[in-house]
């Protein structure tokens, strides 16, 4: 006698008006997960870096570890076991390990700093770290669809409830996403986005114990039931490539949108919020229409089948938009400073591009399950293995895309790749319809001519119309890739000839080179070189000028550098020099006509800055890296050893043992997403642990597209770890613009001799020097004091830049909002700041501080007085009306 086996089809829930309020508690789950997801990327990111290869390693392992919950938890987790039970104590879990991950961090970081290098050698290291983080908890995440789906059965009305599990779970994301990043974290921190995400797991986890005693559930064994005959479709295991290529298709496109949208929208935070938001409430429309879809069609594959084929047009109509219809929107930011305004602004145009393709992603995954549902089914085994394929869909195409596929073939044909993949799909899923195999026609249709050839010239027809949406797929105006969101401006006040509205990147080759010196998309940033009439070079990433040959430019990047030597204690010791972002090139080379300088190592994360963009201004930074793409790293002519390192720069200082005397930091805009953790107290602290004694950091900082809270908070951070700070400030003659931070690793405020530096200039072998400062001006009376080119004047009118220093800046800083690895506080504050164009009023709030300062300034009275005289004349002190909004 052979003992009762367990029939995998389960009873009704006992209570079906519980299914709405278990919908609720996974909108909670969802919420909670997305929570976890940034809080957790962001931590991570500040160990293992923000490079292109570090972020796919952590979406990889991310949603490797979803992708292996949901398809090996249900064969270990018993049918027997009550659903809401285990759903219960999977979120409970999922908080335990989330408060875990919160105080584990520090111990692994602490191992990794001690093991791990930079390049590729340290890609499994890293691999290794994000395992240890997020495997656990995301283990726990993709099982809780499968586990919570054992509660329904197989049936149309269930596989609907299923698809509304899920797209209960995309709508819980869509508030998490929201909730985090513009109010958890903007307003509080890290570990109070955790704490507020562990409250809702152990809250969901509450309510789903309590619905468990409300309603029971029992596995039915076969000895009590007639088995009825199992429906058999056919195919259906090609179903799961089918959604798998849906996931990658999604991943794919997701990324590819991300990129372009938040060059036109500004790449804070709150961009990147948005955008991800509008993903995901298009894929719980779609998904909530699929599961109605799936309850009532008799034929889900089909459904699915029209699905991927839609999103050929869906994809399109993305790429249309993008191209050649958001970027001529007459938007015109100047009309409010308020970032509310912009953000519903940029919440619609995200909303016209791509919610038409996440809502037939979303309405594929309810397709697939019915698609593949059959009586008799383990409903979590069967739903497991659907979210595990579209999962591993998923990270095939984030990663791919992101790190091969975008610097390969750029986004123009990374999206044509899109629209092919989405075809191929339909055929699969059209395949035995179009063959008539599916079991769904007549015999007499199976056996009609006319009906196969009908079905050949419908298919024909559809290769045509996909065949053409590729080829129409355009690029991006390289006017958007330079100017971003201020394009509308420079089409509407730029000379028409300078900067032609209808020039793409694709346009004439000979406007192309004339207007565009050129334009490409990295592994991790997109990036242009433009001339102007005057003919100078402008570096734009993120959609802006990070860099130029403009006058203003070059004197500030003059600045960073050659301040860092001549106010270094010993300027005759500088031999090791550290560069953060390479941009221009023209702060690496002003390191160049120093005869002691030995070694610069430049670090920037995106290598065609370096390779491609940098050795286009050689003219101005003496080729600092000229051929480095074939020799890196290269000797140059007299001696200097350039060295190239392609990673992110924290990363870098973290993992590095070298130290230097000089580390100058020129990163991109604090309100673009991640360069906060360059601005950190712990960043700081780990610059000041890698210089030598008496080596100086010196730090770029903006003063347009900021207001005062945001300055006090990235000037107040540097001050905190070197005390004894100094600001010099790039401005013109008292009208603000930016700004240079120095720090000095010593005890006791820096020590500049006006006549050690004088006589220093009257040296033959720094005679180059002084020529790469008076090219910019200093000395010619023209910047704000020096009474005539010669050394002196040289080194007046350089100094005659000072603005401040911490000690005087006490009161000014005393409700500054500290930026920590904790918090990022800068990005939040950035973010809401960057339509703020208030340099002047900034730079007058510090200077209303000023005085000389008598301990940092030393040299005869004669220098000193022409000092003082020159620092009078700058405008900088003088009192003026606070600047109205426009």
């Amino acid at each position: 006698m052979t003992s009762p086996t367990l029939d995998l089809r389960v009873s009704e829930p006992s209570s079906p008006r519980f299914l709405p309020l278990l919908l609720i508690l996974f909108v909670g789950s969802g919420c909670a997960a997305l929570i976890y997801e940034i809080v957790w990327l962001q931590q991570l990111q500040e160990i293992i870096g923000a490079s292109a290869i570090s972020l796919g390693v952590l979406l990889g392992t991310f949603m490797g570890g979803m992708c292996l919950g949901s398809l090996v938890l249900p064969w270990i987790i018993s049918p027997r076991w009550h659903p809401l039970k285990v759903y219960a104590l999977l979120e409970i879990g999922i908080g335990l390990v989330g408060i875990g991950v919160l105080y584990g961090l520090n111990p692994i970081t602490a191992m990794y700093t001690d093991s791990a290098g930079h390049g590729a050698n340290s890609i499994g290291l890293r691999a290794v770290v994000a395992a240890v983080f997020l495997i656990p908890p995301t283990l726990l995440m993709g099982a809780t669809l499968p586990a919570i789906s054992r509660w329904v059965k197989t049936t149309p009305k269930g596989v609907e409830w299923m698809g509304f599990f899920y797209g209960g779970n995309i709508g819980g994301a869509v508030f998490g996403c929201l909730l985090a990043g513009f109010w958890l974290l903007r307003l509080y921190d890290m570990p109070t986005a955790t704490y507020v995400a562990v409250a809702i797991n152990f809250s969901v986890a509450a309510i789903a114990l309590l619905l468990a005693t409300r309603s029971p559930y029992t596995a039915v064994s076969s000895d009590e039931i007639v088995i009825e005959p199992i429906e058999k479709q056919s195919g259906t295991g090609m179903i799961y490539i089918i959604i798998a290529l849906s996931g990658l298709s999604a991943l794919g496109a997701e990324v590819v949108w991300t990129r372009l949208l938040s060059l036109m929208f500004g790449a804070t935070v709150y961009t990147f919020s948005l955008i991800l938001a509008i993903f995901l409430v298009g894929l719980g429309i779609g998904s909530s229409i699929g599961a109605m879809v799936a309850r009532s069609s008799d034929h889900p594959r089909r459904s699915l089948a029209a699905c991927q084929l839609l999103l050929c047009g869906a994809i399109a109509w993305t790429a249309l938009n993008i191209s050649r219809s958001l970027p001529y929107w007459p938007i015109n930011l100047d009309y409010s400073m308020s970032p509310w305004y912009t953000f519903q602004l940029d919440l619609a145009r995200a909303a016209w591009a791509i919610l038409p393709g996440a809502i037939f992603w979303g309405a594929s995954f309810p397709l697939a399950l019915a698609a593949v549902a059959t009586r008799g089914r383990d409903a979590g085994r069967m739903v497991g293995g659907v979210y595990a394929a579209n999962t591993l869909g998923a990270i095939v195409g984030s990663i791919g895309f992101s790190l091969f596929v975008i610097p390969a073939i750029t986004t123009v044909g990374a999206q044509r790749v899109l629209i092919g993949i989405c075809a191929f799909s339909a055929l699969l899923a059209f395949m035995p319809c179009l063959f008539g195999s599916d079991g769904e026609e007549s015999e007499g249709e199976l056996e009609s001519p006319s009906g196969m050839a009908g079905r050949l010239a419908t298919a024909g027809v559809a290769v045509l119309i996909i065949a053409a949406l590729i080829i129409t797929i355009a690029p991006m105006p390289w006017i958007s890739v330079a100017f971003g969101r201020q394009q509308s401006l420079w089409f509407k006040s730029a000379d028409p000839e300078m900067y032609p509205a209808t020039a793409e990147i694709g346009a004439s080759p000979s406007k192309l080179e004339r207007y565009c010196v050129y334009v490409g998309e990295g592994m991790n940033v997109s990036v242009a070189v433009t001339r102007d009439s005057n003919g100078w070079q402008y570096f734009h990433g993120a959609g802006k000028v990070q860099a130029s040959s403009n006058p203003q430019d070059m004197r500030l990047q003059r600045m960073l550098g050659h301040l860092s030597v001549l106010a270094h204690p010993n300027p005759n010791d500088v031999k090791d020099v550290l560069v953060v972002a390479c941009g221009a090139g023209v702060t690496a080379g002003s390191f160049v006509p120093y005869p002691n300088v030995k070694n610069v190592t430049i670090v920037d994360i995106e290598k065609l800055v370096p390779t491609v963009v940098t050795p286009k201004f050689s003219s101005v930074n003496y080729g600092i890296v000229d051929g480095i793409a074939e020799q890196n790293p290269k000797k140059m002519p007299d001696g200097k050893q350039v060295r190239v390192i392609f990673d992110d720069g924290r990363h870098f200082v973290r993992t590095t043992r070298e130290k230097f005397d000089i580390i100058t930091s020129d990163p991109i805009d604090p309100w673009v997403k991640g360069c906060a953790a360059l601005n950190t107290i712990e960043y700081y602290t780990m610059c000041k642990e890698h210089l030598n004694p008496g080596g100086v950091m010196s730090l770029w900082i903006p003063l347009y597209e900021s207001n005062v809270e945001t300055t006090k908070s990235l000037i107040s951070t540097f001050f905190q770890v070197f005390p004894n700070g100094i600001m010099f400030s790039n401005d013109d003659r008292g009208e603000g613009y930016d700004a240079v931070l120095f720090g000095i690793n010593q005890d006791g405020p820096a020590q500049i001799n006006l006549d050690e530096l004088a006589a220093l200039l009257a040296r033959p072998e720094y005679q180059t020097v002084k020529t790469s400062l008076t090219d910019v001006g200093f000395g010619s009376n023209k910047f704000g004091g020096g009474n005539s080119n010669g050394e002196e004047g040289v080194i007046v009118d350089l100094l005659a830049t000072y603005a401040g220093q911490a000690a005087d800046l006490t009161k000014w800083r005393a409700d500054a909002q500290i930026n920590t690895d904790r918090n990022l506080r800068l990005q939040y504050l950035a973010g809401m700041a960057l339509n703020t164009y208030v340099p002047t009023d900034i730079l007058r709030s510090m200077t209303d501080y000023y005085r000389f300062p008598t301990e940092v300034f030393h040299g005869n009275s004669q220098r000193l007085d022409a000092l003082r005289q020159a620092l009078s004349s700058t405008g900088r002190h003088e009192k003026v009306a606070p600047t109205s909004a426009p």
